[in-house]
């Protein structure tokens, strides 16, 4: 369904840095997306993306660390730290609702606030998280109430934009753990990525919402 307008769409963002969790690291492998021009690196080529970094491990969290892992933060701050300017992505949070839902700390606001100031000011796209589940860590509840303090960090940072993937993605897409997706989520989910880019940063300045789909 690539529509002409769509093709036009072009980023002001030339260098991007992409953190997420597994639900990233399924837009960059070929399990889910043997077509290398439906995977997230070509996606972002499409809209204008020159450089690419990216960093995607399946449980990552904005604080806790599974063995032999980095968390979020830590990552973008290496990037950071090693000189990186640009634009970033943060596809994380489903893994930090699940964290604080079972007593982890520290709450969302906290999580969200350490993430945003690796940023220090650059423009910023927080792709937004949902599941199928009705119960435990993971249940929709949960990432419905990180999604709101994401909403709610908007007003502290003008360089922040949301991609509203909780209300683009389909239940057909989920694979049956409810969290993950499928060939056919993953292709929609690296193509809205890449163009949500594109709506938040476009060639010219910001976009006038801060929630993008």
């Amino acid at each position: 369904m690539a529509h002409h307008h769509k093709r036009a769409l072009r980023t002001s963002c030339r260098s991007v840095a992409h953190v997420g969790d597994s639900t990233s690291l399924d837009l960059i492998t070929s399990q889910y997306l043997p077509d290398r021009a439906e995977q997230l690196p070509a996606r972002y080529a499409s809209v204008g993306v020159r450089h690419l970094h990216m960093d995607a491990s399946g449980g990552r969290s904005v604080v806790e660390e599974l063995p032999g892992q980095l968390n979020g933060y830590y990552v973008a701050q290496n990037w950071w730290n090693e000189g990186f300017r640009g634009c970033w992505v943060f596809a994380l949070g489903t893994n930090d609702a699940a964290n604080v839902a079972v007593g982890d700390t520290p709450g969302f606001m906290a999580r969200i606030e350490r993430m945003m100031s690796v940023a220090h000011g650059e423009p910023v796209l927080w792709v937004n998280t949902g599941t199928m589940l009705s119960s435990g860590p993971w249940a929709e509840a949960n990432e419905q109430a990180w999604d709101h303090d994401l909403v709610r960090a908007l007003a502290m940072y003008p360089n922040m934009r949301i991609l509203n993937w909780a209300a683009l993605a389909q239940p057909s897409w989920f694979l049956p753990d409810g969290i993950h997706y499928n060939s056919v989520g993953c292709a929609a989910r690296a193509e809205a990525i890449a163009h949500g880019l594109a709506r938040a940063f476009p060639r010219y300045g910001y976009s006038h919402s801060q929630v993008v789909l």
